[in-house]
């Protein structure tokens, strides 16, 4: 049976940002796991989503477009008692947004960092079903920031490598989430680092940022990465509006950037960045020269792009025809 299917794996949340022409705020759908389950339909490519909700106003949003592009959540989990996490994002004049917190007026704890293992062994079978029809697990490790969440993780990554499924980590450091008092303010940055490498060691695709490399690796040779990390994988390093380093299938390379006056919002370029990789490499049976890696990689770079032309992370997300009509416009 040819796998074809992407479960994305962590947070669901609300990015609420920072209007740069009034300062008022405006709450978008986000979250990565989240956003690359959503980038991942709009090119047609079957995903599921795997995190964990508030029963509030926002968690039901979620549901709903979920269902609107057909993500899979038959394993979502819906907390009664915690909200579904809100995010304070702030953005510069150029589009690039920051961190500054969380709305905490009703809680200090979020359904997110309560991703429950015990739910996934009383649905075992549903799981199982699911890896055997998924090609690859897409997560992060904001989800490591809670002890609870992160025990789910570690188990839901052992399963896919029983069922062969291959394991994609964006390393996607914010470090305000691991600031939350709750469970992980005392956990000393070393530690973080720490846990979060040998979380690493699970990836067979690793994506970061040069400021991730740096920080984590002390190095931004995609190359010298790899041969740090148990599974040898394949690396890729972004850097905004900069050339993108890679290392993929044996090959190194580096990819150049279109760049562009009309960003509006960076929120979730990342996210569709990868997901437009994803498809690419289902579509390529994996790419096998420096030829078809930069089509993939270029490809994906535009689905990054076209995400900045609007707010938000999901809204703006590019179909095979907004990338390929992007692509004709630069040719004419």
């Amino acid at each position: 049976m040819k796998k074809s299917k992407v479960v994305c794996i962590g947070e669901a949340l609300i990015d609420r940002i920072k209007n740069t022409s009034n300062q008022e705020f405006t709450d978008f759908l986000g979250g990565a796991p989240a956003n690359v389950a959503c980038a991942l339909k709009k090119l047609s490519i079957d995903s599921a989503f795997i995190g964990r909700l508030g029963d509030d106003k926002f968690g039901k949003k979620f549901i709903e477009e979920f269902k609107t592009l057909e993500v899979n959540i038959d394993l979502l989990q819906i907390d009664n008692n915690l909200p579904t996490r809100i995010v304070k994002v702030n953005r510069d004049n150029s589009g690039d947004r920051y961190f500054s917190g969380f709305d905490t007026n009703l809680n200090t704890i979020f359904a997110d960092q309560a991703l429950d293992r015990e739910e996934f062994n009383k649905n075992i079978k549903n799981l199982e079903k699911l890896f055997l029809k998924s090609k690859y697990v897409v997560c992060g490790t904001i989800i490591l920031s809670s002890s609870i969440s992160a025990k789910s993780i570690h188990f839901l990554c052992s399963m896919a490598n029983k069922f062969d499924v291959k394991i994609i980590i964006d390393l996607n450091w914010r470090e305000v989430f691991w600031d939350n008092k709750t469970f992980s303010s005392e956990t000393s940055e070393k530690k973080r680092v720490e846990l979060i490498k040998n979380f690493l060691n699970y990836a067979h695709i690793l994506k970061l940022a040069k400021e991730e490399a740096i920080l984590f690796f002390e190095n931004e040779n995609p190359l010298e990465i790899s041969e740090t990390m148990l599974n040898r994988p394949d690396v890729i390093i972004t850097n905004g509006a900069n050339p993108i380093l890679w290392y993929i299938n044996g090959v190194q390379g580096t990819t150049e950037v279109i760049n562009t006056s009309k960003i509006v919002d960076t929120t979730g370029a990342g996210d569709a960045f990868l997901a437009g990789l994803i498809s690419q490499l289902l579509s390529f049976e994996y790419p096998l020269n420096e030829s078809e890696i930069q089509n993939c990689v270029t490809f994906a770079s535009v689905c990054g792009l076209l995400t900045c032309f609007g707010e938000g992370a999901i809204e703006p997300q590019p179909n095979h025809s907004k990338v390929n009509d992007f692509f004709v416009s630069q040719i004419l």
